[in-house]
C-alpha cells in the first residue's frame, strides 16, 4: 500500500465500517445497573436509526426511596417497572404487525427476577398475581445483549456517574443482582444471546470498541455466542 493510501485508510472513521452493516429488528440490551446496557442502546438507536424503548428509571417515584431503604419501598418500585414496561411493549405491539425495529433496554421475562430478590413472600405473592392478572403477550426480541462485569466494576461506574439516588447501592446488592442475572440467563433460549464481557471495553466512549461489537452482532450465527475480547487487540 502506498504512503498516500495508507494515510487515506487511516483517515476513515471507524464508526464508516457499519454503513453497510444490519442489526436484527428488535434488540434487547441488559445487565445489572452500571454495565452500560442503556447507553449501548442508545448507540445502536442511533447509529441504526431504530426507535429506542428505554426503562422508565427517572419516572419511577419510588426508586430513590428504594435504594435508601430497599425493604420498605420494593412492592411499589416493582409495581411501577413492572405496569410501565408492559405499558409500552403494549404500545409498541398495538398494530397488526409489530414495530420494524426497535431498541429496549429492558427484557419483561426479567421482571421477576428483580421481584425475588427484592420482595418478601407475601409481597411477591402479591405481585404474581398482578402479574398473572395482565395477560402479559408480548413479542420476542431477535436479538438480547447481555453485557456482563463484576461489582467493582459496576460500583466505579455508578459512582463515576454521579446519580445521587444510585449513590446508595452497596455492593452487596449488586452481587445478588450479578447472581439473579447468571441464573436467569444461564437457561434463558427464548431469542439468540450475545453475551458481552463489558468489564474491560469502553463501549460508551470508544468507538473502535463499539464497532468491534456490532460487526460480531452483524455476523451472529446461532442462538447463544460470547464477546470477550482483549481491549488492546481491538
Amino acid at each position: 500500500m502506498t504512503s498516500q493510501a495508507l494515510e487515506a485508510a487511516n483517515m476513515i472513521s471507524p464508526s464508516s465500517r457499519l454503513r453497510d452493516l444490519e442489526i436484527p429488528r428488535y434488540v434487547v440490551v441488559e445487565g445489572p445497573i452500571g454495565v452500560g446496557k442503556t447507553t449501548l442502546a442508545r448507540r445502536l438507536a442511533d447509529t441504526f436509526g431504530h426507535p429506542l424503548m428505554l426503562e422508565p428509571v427517572e419516572e419511577n417515584p419510588f426508586l430513590d426511596r428504594f435504594y435508601r431503604e430497599r425493604g420498605k419501598h420494593a412492592l411499589p418500585t416493582q409495581l411501577y417497572f413492572l405496569l410501565d414496561r408492559v405499558r409500552q411493549l403494549n404500545e409498541l405491539g398495538s398494530g397488526d404487525l409489530f414495530s420494524p425495529s426497535v431498541v429496549a433496554d429492558f427484557l419483561l421475562q426479567k421482571d421477576k427476577l428483580f421481584a425475588e430478590i427484592t420482595l418478601d413472600a407475601d409481597e411477591f405473592g402479591l405481585y404474581q398475581q398482578i402479574h398473572d392478572k395482565l395477560a402479559i403477550t408480548v413479542p420476542t426480541p431477535d436479538l438480547v445483549i447481555y453485557l456482563q462485569a463484576p461489582s467493582r466494576v459496576l460500583i466505579e461506574r455508578i459512582r463515576r456517574r454521579g446519580v445521587p439516588s444510585e449513590q446508595h447501592i452497596d455492593s452487596s446488592y449488586l452481587e445478588s443482582l450479578i447472581d439473579a442475572y447468571a441464573r436467569f440467563f444461564h437457561f434463558y433460549d427464548d431469542s439468540p444471546l450475545l453475551i458481552v464481557n463489558a468489564s474491560e471495553i469502553d463501549l460508551a466512549h470508544n468507538e473502535n470498541h463499539f464497532v468491534a461489537l456490532v460487526e460480531h452482532v452483524s455476523r451472529m450465527n446461532g442462538t447463544r455466542q460470547f464477546f470477550n475480547p482483549h481491549p488492546t487487540l481491538i
